[in-house]
């Protein structure tokens, strides 16, 4: 069961578009392909991966991730991979 619903996102101007061979679930892991955080059904798989990934069962920290992807997450960081990496590196330091 995932954590975290469409209706639980905190911002509400994704996109829900995703295109035919757009599917964050391929590889069921985050991997080296780029997250687009735009698209709604790429952030929701995303963060629900990463809480179960990171044993993650608070909707507050689902919501922290989400704000952390969106607000300090730096652009130059692009892949599931590395963004993964970069918010298990500033989890505990993050003002949100």
């Amino acid at each position: 069961m995932s954590l975290m619903e469409k209706s639980d996102l905190h911002y509400k101007d994704y996109k829900w578009t995703a295109i035919e061979g757009d599917d964050p679930k391929v590889t069921g892991k985050p991997d080296r392909t780029f997250l687009n955080r735009n698209e709604g059904y790429e952030i929701l798989y995303f963060i629900n991966k990463l809480s179960e990934i990171f044993g993650l069962k608070k909707m507050a920290s689902a919501t922290k991730m989400e704000k952390m992807i969106r607000e300090e997450l730096p652009g130059s960081i692009r892949s599931q991979e590395n963004i993964k990496k970069w918010i298990e590196e500033n989890w505990e330091t993050s003002k949100l």
